[in-house]
């Protein structure tokens, strides 16, 4: 290849093989993303590519235009919003899209990435906390662009993501119920693993600081984002005398627990109770009160991260974070406490 380097279009994958010492076979292999290539050997064309320049060529006009969304989960109500945003941008781009579930929240199950690599989609929107260094170098190696739809707000550097301000968003919720009057104040935040439930608490914290109030570390549970979970926490918060005023849920479902909690143990919300959710899905504003809600947008959240896929340069992008805005929702589960 020379000292001088060589363009993109005059390199050639036999002088990629010569400079490695490996075979054109393999170095193929390697672009293709194939899973038959020991570590060694991939990381070392990975770099030769890197080094001099090397492009993938185009997809074919041919191939079926797919873009595939994967979640660790699809039962979560929060899912459909992120599908309608995908879905958006893909229609405007003439594509398909084409879901997956796979592996846990916090990674891409192994299998997936075989699969993904005989359908070639145009791109890949991933709902997780992190994708592994062996998938990220498999999928650039296949020239599949990815884009993490990040809820927990920790990708790796080089993942390019999209998230929200969950630390924005446990505060504002937070300042709504204490600036209420309310003193006691509970929070049922999401798993303590992942760090928009710990960007949510820390936000609770800051607004309890701003307030002058002390937090009650018995009114501080992690719980699972889900409607049983909330509602067991809520069960035991609300056990005793000296029960919270108001209780702040780290996300919708977890709200429609805590509301049902409230039904069974006689209190009225928001009269004896008040209620915030996260997350703000269209469910909030049926609930029985309707539910005073943080709203993160996880629609434009999906199209975002769409769009980046679809951008002119994937290089350009590897790094890109987008963190959009949170911002409350007043409705009517929330009031000042009796007697304030």
């Amino acid at each position: 290849m020379g000292k001088e380097g060589k363009t993109s279009s005059r390199v050639t994958l036999a002088e990629v093989a010569r400079v490695t010492g490996v075979s054109l076979p393999t170095v193929s292999k390697v672009i293709n993303g194939r899973s038959d290539v020991s570590p060694v050997t991939r990381a070392k064309v990975e770099r030769a590519l890197e080094t001099h320049g090397y492009r993938r060529r185009p997809r074919t006009p041919s191939r079926p235009a797919l873009v595939e969304l994967v979640f660790h989960e699809l039962e979560s109500i929060w899912a459909m919003e992120l599908i309608k945003g995908v879905e958006q941008v893909a229609r405007d781009n003439h594509a398909t899209v084409v879901l997956t579930v796979s592996g846990t929240r916090h990674a891409i199950g192994p299998e997936w990435l075989e699969g993904v690599l005989r359908r070639r989609p145009v791109g890949v929107v991933l709902v997780f906390s992190t994708l592994p260094q062996d998938v990220r170098q498999r999928l650039r190696s296949a020239a599949i662009p990815f884009v993490v739809v990040d809820p927990a707000g920790d990708p790796d550097p080089d993942v390019p993501s999209v998230g929200s301000a969950n630390w924005a968003g446990g505060l504002a919720a937070t300042r709504h119920l204490t600036a209420q009057n309310h003193r006691r104040v509970a929070i049922v935040t999401g798993p303590g693993d992942m760090l928009c439930s710990r960007a949510r608490l820390d936000g609770y914290r800051s607004a309890m600081a701003m307030a002058s109030l002390d937090v009650d570390p018995r009114l501080v549970r992690f719980g699972d984002f889900h409607v049983q979970g909330g509602f067991e926490h809520a069960m035991s918060l609300l056990d005793g005398p000296d029960r919270p005023t108001a209780i702040f849920a780290g996300s919708d479902l977890q709200a429609l627990g805590v509301l049902e909690a409230a039904r069974v143990k006689g209190l009225r919300v928001p009269e004896d109770l008040s209620v915030v959710g996260y997350d703000d899905v269209p469910l909030a504003q049926w609930s029985s009160p309707p539910l005073t809600t943080v709203h993160q947008p996880l629609r434009r959240m999906a199209e975002e991260a769409s769009r980046m896929l679809f951008g002119p340069d994937e290089a350009g992008k590897a790094a890109q974070r987008i963190e959009l805005a949170t911002h409350l929702v007043e409705r009517q589960s929330t009031a000042p406490p009796l007697g304030s």
